[in-house]
């Protein structure tokens, strides 16, 4: 009796708390089915992850290499390194043309990391946070596990799948928001918020005391028209970027938030704690990265390529309808002619086409069971390879 009591208390000891109780991210999934195929020596076609084909740039590379071979690898301050802090600041004037002071400049490990500090800093437990759907998976699991509620607002074509000011407000009419989130170019959809759009979208949003988070990982991969950043519309919307994508650093882990002054002190008081800093490497590559733009530019010049080649090849295939893809590199495609299940259609693309994708259920949990995302951010020669072997299989299956 004695024995069975302590091991019912051991099992407690070791119970998962309910705030982990947050769904799988499901395109990690996939990529972990694709390697077991790959293991048993298939060759798949990876369209699953947001993962850049192309290497770092070559200068951060290079500066990697010489901090390694020249000095000790030590902590940073918790905001970063002042000179990569000052270097982004000047992207914005390059870039944007927009005055950024680097004292608002916060390094963090990835986009990742930023979202993590952005809704410790921003919002309590039990706040109402607005996300839009379809979109990416981890912003409303991370709001989820800190106790924060999510928020899904519904996009529809009218709108290009972007979120505007009326349904922000009507969410918030229901039940007060204390935050909104929206990233341009999005994932999955691949849209792109206009100036004009951005702008009636963020006056709505603080007219109302909502605060303003942009997701902006995917500027500088803008094929429709030239990304807009919330910095240079308003000092109170936090912006999130991130070096992962544009400059192909996705395993380097770093990113950068621009903040609110008001903001500043306590994420870096959050970030001495939970990660005393981002790691010195990468933020030596990322600093040099800006060097690379000539290269990330060419890389650039190859999804572009293979947007078309899948704008024009999905069809002829049978997936003739799909979200604008203005920017990133995705394309989020209709599949409700051929099933009604997209986690169970993404199972036997991969299994029996060796094609590698995500359900759009990771991305929308209402809708998303008639979508899949394709990444095209691979070779245009596997982009070719994957539009005949879609190709071959739905003609199978039909």
């Amino acid at each position: 009796m004695l024995e069975a009591t302590l091991r019912d208390r051991a099992r407690n000891l070791v119970t998962a708390s309910g705030r982990s109780n947050v769904p799988p991210f499901m395109v990690m999934d996939v990529m972990a089915a694709a390697a077991r195929i790959e293991a048993a020596g298939g060759h798949v076609i990876h369209m699953e992850v947001g993962q850049p084909w192309a290497p770092a740039p070559t200068a951060a590379i290079a500066a990697a290499h010489a901090a390694l071979d020249g000095a000790r690898i030590d902590y940073t301050s918790a905001l970063g390194i002042p000179s990569l802090r000052e270097r982004i600041a000047r992207h914005y004037s390059d870039t944007y043309g927009c005055a950024v002071d680097s004292a608002r400049i916060v390094v963090t490990t990835g986009s990742s990391g930023a979202f993590i500090l952005a809704f410790l800093a921003m919002f309590e437990p039990g706040d109402r946070v607005a996300v839009t759907v379809p979109g990416y998976p981890p912003y409303r699991h991370i709001l989820t596990a800190l106790g924060c509620e999510p928020v899904l607002i519904e996009t529809s074509s009218e709108d290009r799948h972007a979120l505007t000011g009326e349904a922000l407000l009507a969410a918030h009419r229901k039940a007060p928001l204390k935050g909104v989130l929206v990233g341009s170019p999005a994932n999955p959809t691949g849209t792109m918020m206009s100036r004009e759009a951005l702008t009636g979208l963020m006056r709505a949003a603080e007219g109302a005391g909502i605060r303003f988070i942009s997701d902006e990982i995917y500027h500088g991969l803008d094929y429709a028209f030239p990304a807009v950043t919330a910095a240079e519309l308003s000092p109170h919307a936090l912006v999130i970027n991130s070096f992962s994508k544009y400059f192909c650093m996705t395993g380097w882990r770093v990113g950068w938030m621009v903040v609110p002054e008001a903001l500043v002190r306590p994420i870096e008081r959050l970030q001495q704690n939970l990660a005393i800093s981002v790691p010195t490497l990468s933020q030596i590559a990322a600093e040099a990265a800006f060097e690379g733009v000539e290269e990330m530019e060419a890389v650039k010049h190859g999804y572009q390529e293979n947007r078309r080649i899948l704008i024009e090849g999905l069809p002829q295939a049978g997936l003739t309808r799909f979200l604008p893809a203005d920017g990133a590199f995705y394309l989020y495609a209709d599949v409700s002619a051929f099933t009604s299940d997209s986690f169970e259609f993404a199972k036997q693309m991969l299994e029996q086409a060796h094609v590698a994708a995500t359900p759009g259920i990771d991305f929308d949990p209402l809708h998303g069971h008639h979508f899949i995302r394709f990444s095209y951010a691979r070779s245009a020669e596997d982009m070719r390879e994957a539009v005949a072997r879609i190709a071959r299989w739905l003609g199978r299956r039909g």
